[in-house]
């Protein structure tokens, strides 16, 4: 992974498998596509038995149970019923799990709040095909040799990050955050400016960027007379990613930043995770991972209770994940906002304070190594 500072040609650090401290791995970390990983859950859920689904069905109301109607009844005045538009009576739950996203209704029936802030940033995200290497796209001219598409990219710019990160052949997942006005923009330009502007934003100097994303159109032309007089050395082409050649139609969306983090992770009968719980900056790429890891310590605390005969659903056997994660992602939360406002800094004493630091980091392979295993989980 190649990262660098587009105010400053000696702030860069490179991340590379070799360096990660994993044995036998030629891989540093994976990209999913969403729809993968939702067929392979729903396939695993029709292997279990026995469980119901509800496809296309919304969750209308959560309340608490009735009170007890008799002595001798099972009094469910505390367990959330949850009624679904597709549903003539609500679903009782021992257990309700909030994995509904930050404008979760399961936090909100458990009274739960957030803390936080919102970025006014928006995150520009859409599916890219590469060109390949040394082809003429674009009228840019690439280094014959460079690996399969294994290599992501990121270069801060003052207004935010654009990161570019490898999916299978010849396609990336592009994830550029940006103020709202120019993702709106850049939403609104066809798809061969909009892949000139991002070709732009790897290899132009900010001054170049700026200009380009307030032209209406004609980004394309822009780009090609702007290279004529720009100096990309030869041998640092490769630290470039390859020219977008063009853009997955209907994949091109933008989403608000934020940041945010809920108060408790638990209550009785209810359990939060992913963005329900916590929102991230995408700028270092954990916010799946720090869902999926809430997941992992959700499923711990309930395997734990189960097999002591506990049950699942009470508030105090279910802490054991929030002790162990609350804190955790609290961490990852805050030096990412750190990270986002110290790159958002255009005074140059900043700027050189910032590039000494990234440089130095980059000669301690140890250190990345670290870095990379607290990313990776």
């Amino acid at each position: 992974m190649h990262v660098w500072d587009a105010l400053s040609s000696e702030s860069k650090i490179d991340f590379s498998a070799g360096e990660n401290g994993r044995k036998n791995t030629s891989a540093i970390a994976y990209m999913t596509e969403n729809p993968n990983l939702t067929r392979a859950l729903l396939a695993r859920l029709e292997s279990l038995e026995p469980i119901s689904s509800f496809e296309n069905a919304k969750v209308t109301s959560i309340d608490l149970g009735p009170p007890q109607d008799s002595p001798g009844t099972l009094n469910l005045s505390s367990y959330p019923h949850v009624t679904t538009s597709s549903s003539t009576s609500p679903l009782v739950a021992r257990l309700l799990i909030g994995a509904d996203g930050i404008n979760s209704p399961v936090r909100t029936f458990a009274h739960i709040p957030t803390r936080g802030w919102d970025y006014d940033r928006h995150g520009v995200v859409a599916t890219v095909r590469l060109a390949s290497r040394g082809g003429s796209h674009s009228q840019i001219e690439e280094a014959p040799k460079v690996q399969d598409n294994v290599t992501a990219y990121q270069r801060f710019l003052p207004s935010g990050p654009i990161a570019l990160l490898a999916l299978p052949g010849d396609y990336a997942s592009l994830v550029w955050s940006t103020t709202p006005e120019q993702a709106a923009r850049l939403k609104g330009l066809d798809p061969a400016d909009f892949a000139a502007m991002v070709n732009a934003a790897f290899r132009l100097s900010v001054v170049d960027v700026d200009y380009m994303s307030k032209m209406p159109s004609g980004q394309v032309d822009e780009l090609a007379w702007r290279l004529q007089a720009t100096d990309v050395p030869r041998e640092d082409e490769t630290k470039y990613p390859r020219i977008i050649e063009s853009v997955q139609e209907g994949s091109v969306a933008s989403f608000p930043l934020r940041m945010r983090q809920a108060d408790q992770y638990v209550g009785e009968r209810v359990a939060l995770v992913g963005d329900a719980a916590h929102t991230i900056h995408p700028l270092a790429g954990q916010g799946l991972n720090m869902g999926l890891a809430d997941v992992a310590s959700l499923v711990r605390a309930i395997e734990y209770s189960v097999s002591h005969g506990g049950d699942i659903g009470v508030q105090g056997n279910l802490e054991a994940y929030e002790s162990e994660m609350w804190m955790k992602n609290n961490r990852m939360l805050g030096v990412v906002d750190k990270l986002h406002k110290l790159y958002g800094v255009s005074w140059w004493p900043v700027v050189g304070l910032r590039s000494l630091g990234l440089g130095t980091v980059d000669k301690f392979n140890g250190l990345k190594g670290w870095m990379m295993s607290q990313a990776g989980g």
